[in-house]
This record gives C-alpha cells, structure tokens and sequence, in this order.
C-alpha cells in the first residue's frame, strides 16, 4: 500500500470561489485541497491533487495514479455526464473511487442526473458543498 490518494478536479472547478457561489459556495479549490489533506494525514495518507479543464489530462493523470496510490477522489465536473473515456481510465487502473458533486446534481438541470461513473464508483457524495470531499477521503480510507 502506498498510503496515497489522488484528488482529481475537473472542468471549471478552478473557479471555484468565485463561479456561481449560490451553488457551489465561496470555498476555492485551493480551500479545498488543504481541508481534504488534513483530512487524509488524519486517517494516514498523503493526497496529490490535480485539476484540469482537459479531458486528456485527466485520463493521463489517473492512468498515472496506478504506480502509487492507492484510491482516487474525483469530482469530474462535466465530465460526469459525457465522458465515457473517463469511465474507462478509471475502471482500467481498478483503483478505488469516490465520486464527489458540491451541489445536489439530482436537484439541477436534468442533463445532470446522469453520471457515467456512478454505477463503478466506490461511493458518490452529492450536495454536501465542498465538504463532500472530506467524507469521500475518509470512505475511501475505510475501505482500504
């Protein structure tokens, strides 16, 4: 075991802080890399977090997590309703995973409902605003 979790962001979650704070709160990504890090030294292990607006970079970056870590915290943004090749990068590295949503994805747009990763997912935090990610690291540490 490598004690190791990657946080994985994707599209426009660098804009956390200031898009859309009614919904996604004023928290930055920033923010929430150091609440989710004290939270993985808590329960024993280190976090590499990475962000992207690019569909490639992401699979890159997952695909890489296999050599040394041990589960994956992502919030795939968009990507969650459309990307099958996302799905497929994190099924094909067969680490563990926690799908994390800041807002009620289930009370939005109905194009939202759908995720791709869900069904393959360890476990899916939705709409419990940037703390979601603090409960996907401790489930992941359980289950490990």
């Amino acid at each position: 075991m490598n004690n190791r979790l990657l946080l994985v962001n994707g599209p426009n979650l660098n804009l956390l802080g200031t898009r859309e704070p009614e919904i996604y709160g004023t928290d930055t990504l920033d923010d929430v890399f150091i609440r989710a890090t004290a939270v993985a030294a808590e329960v024993g292990f280190d976090l590499r977090a990475f962000q992207s607006n690019h569909e490639g970079a992401l699979i890159d970056v997952i695909h890489e997590a296999k050599a040394d870590c041990d589960g994956i915290v992502i919030n795939p943004g968009a990507f969650t309703h459309t990307s099958i090749a996302l799905r497929d990068a994190l099924t094909g590295v067969g680490l563990p995973f926690a799908e994390v949503h800041i807002s009620n994805v289930h009370a939005r747009e109905p194009f939202r409902h759908h995720s791709y990763l869900s069904d393959v997912a360890s476990c899916v935090i939705v709409g419990a605003g940037v703390q979601g990610y603090e409960f996907a690291v401790r489930r992941l540490a359980a289950i490990l």
